[in-house]
């Protein structure tokens, strides 16, 4: 393993530096000629292993020393796990910014929020429009998703061409935007694929994803049965299942209310690139009380479960002036991601003890939602229209990954890599394989800064949830001997209101009593000595008692 970028200028690589090895964190590095071309720079949604922080992003590091030789930065979509960071990141970056009309006006509007990105210029792509970033050559291919104007990414080099996916499916009735362009792909293939770099997610599905528009059905046809208000929660950035959910308002003589603030972005950017020109205005929350329930419908974020989003405060009964209850209906017209189904679940729990009828794919036989990513039949297909030489899975954890490498390989493809991050594949010359791996990390967004995922006051507060912490001061004087009784708080270890915490504090005492007893005058004259001694003392007395090992702090005041 390197620490550094080492990599020789006359070859071509490909190092995935996030979104392989879990959902989100996408991005993706190409190298040539001393020049890199990153791809999408997308969040992740931490789990319980990170209290206290928002969301995750991919650590440039690597990178960020040869940022003057990055050509470009493309995000293929609008979708958080690809464009989420880049406002984060960009000042680290300092690269110039590419993506088609829609995707660069939300990318706009996020870098807007921070003042560092000031002088960030994002130039607007057209699908079928070549862009030189020499010595890349980029194409870019329409394909269907769940957000208007996805792209892939066609690499050109003297060293041979490589398709990278981006996300995509074969949805062959769009609610909006186009079908993926089949004959360019077809034509590309013609040409010579050196490597299709692809989209994992449903890799291990048999079948084909489906249609938008048969969610634009089902989603009517739901609405129909149901007599209360309807509140669905979605992906925020699913502008095809806002356009459908509308429609189905509309069929059924429901008002549509939008709950959230990434809600309102997105639907803001569409209607400024030209999408849901349709689609009456929406209703504001305030109107609510004014209207039948049976004549509303409210699209909320939150769909995976996140703490401060709109569903799980309505659900807590933390949003002003809405309740949700008995008559009422929350359809899920989302996918779980994977890591969120506690979260998810918490949220459902909150809904249905106030008498929420909660509706999932599961729970009905109409279909209320669809993948953007495609299932293992449209893998195959987009295999014969490409005919690469090798696959390179990316975008999903190791299942996934895995499963398109079998996939790849039961359809003939000569040369199959499942890549972790950090991965350094060595594209051309030669048959492309793993040659090297290079360090990858996380960053962690809390409230307040950005730092690294492993950062030592992550691994605290996670410790901190299962085990408490004892916070002990000592007074001593110069030999070290008590001058008064020892300070002690603890945190998560007591009630004070239902536990006898006299007791237990005097058991510490007495622990403390007895260390100071076994240590010579001359070490209880060394503050270190003398506070360690103590800390490990009183742990050891409290996992005897309490079967568990909190934190120890002990501060040691010395009195002249």
């Amino acid at each position: 393993m390197t620490d550094q970028l080492e990599l020789d200028h006359d070859k071509l690589y490909f190092i995935p530096l996030g979104g392989s090895e879990e959902f989100g964190c996408n991005l993706n590095l190409y190298a040539y000629k001393g020049k890199y071309l990153l791809i999408d720079c997308g969040i992740g949604f931490p789990d319980h292993r990170f209290p206290l922080v928002d969301i995750l992003l991919p650590d440039p590091a690597l990178i960020e020393e040869s940022k003057k030789d990055i050509v470009g930065l493309i995000v293929t979509h609008a979708h958080e796990d690809h464009i989420g960071a880049v406002s984060y990141l960009w000042n680290r970056l300092k690269c110039p910014l590419y993506a088609t009309d829609f995707t660069a006006n939300i990318l706009r509007k996020k870098l807007s929020e921070k003042s560092e990105n000031k002088e960030a210029v994002v130039f607007n792509i057209v699908p079928g429009e070549p862009v030189d970033l020499g010595p890349f050559s980029l194409n870019f291919i329409s394909v269907a998703h769940s957000v208007p104007q996805a792209v892939s990414v066609v690499i050109g080099t003297n060293m041979g061409r490589v398709l990278h996916s981006g996300d995509w499916n074969l949805d062959p009735s769009p609610v909006l935007g186009h079908r993926t362009d089949e004959n360019t792909f077809k034509k590309v293939g013609k040409e010579g694929v050196l490597a299709y770099i692809g989209d994992s997610t449903n890799a291990a599905t048999p079948g084909r994803s489906g249609s938008e528009a048969d969610v634009e059905q089902g989603i009517q046809a739901l609405f129909k049965e149901v007599k209360g208000r309807i509140a669905v929660t979605m992906f925020s950035s699913n502008i095809s299942r806002i356009q459908s959910i509308c429609r189905a308002a509309r069929e059924t003589d429901r008002s549509v209310c939008v709950i959230g603030r990434s809600l309102h972005r997105m639907i803001g950017a569409a209607r400024e690139n030209g999408f849901l020109n349709d689609v009456p205005d929406f209703i504001p929350d305030s109107d609510l009380k004014l209207l039948p329930p049976e004549h509303t419908v409210l699209i909320v974020t939150g769909s995976q479960g996140e703490h401060r989003a709109a569903l799980s405060r309505i659900a807590r009964g933390d949003w002003n002036g809405l309740r949700l209850g008995k008559g009422d209906t929350v359809v899920y017209s989302s996918r779980e991601i994977p890591g969120n189904e506690k979260d998810i679940n918490a949220v459902r729990n909150n809904l249905t003890a106030s008498g929420v009828h909660v509706i999932t794919q599961n729970e009905t036989p109409h279909k209320i939602h669809v993948s953007g990513h495609p299932y293992q039949d449209e893998i195959k297909d987009m295999y014969s229209w490409v005919n690469p030489k090798t696959v390179i899975a990316v975008h999903g954890e190791a299942t996934q990954l895995h499963a398109q490498g079998e996939l790849a390989t039961a359809c003939g493809i000569d040369n199959v890599i499942v890549p972790n991050n950090g991965s350094v594949i060595q594209l051309a010359p030669g048959r492309p394989e793993i040659v090297d791996h290079v360090p990858s990390a996380l960053l962690a967004v809390e409230p307040g800064r950005v730092i690294r995922a492993d950062h030592r006051s992550i691994s605290q507060r996670r410790k901190l949830q299962y085990t408490g912490a004892v916070h002990i001061s000592i007074a001593v004087d110069f030999r070290g001997n008590l001058l008064s009784d020892p300070k002690i708080d603890t945190i998560g270890l007591i009630d004070p209101e239902m536990d006898d915490e006299e007791d237990f504090i005097k058991g510490i005492m007495d622990e403390i009593d007895d260390i100071l007893v076994d240590i010579s005058v001359e070490y209880r004259m060394e503050d270190h000595f003398l506070s360690e001694e103590i800390r490990i003392g009183v742990r050891r007395y409290l996992q005897h008692m309490m079967a568990i090992k909190p934190k120890v702090t002990v501060h040691v005041m010395r009195i002249e």
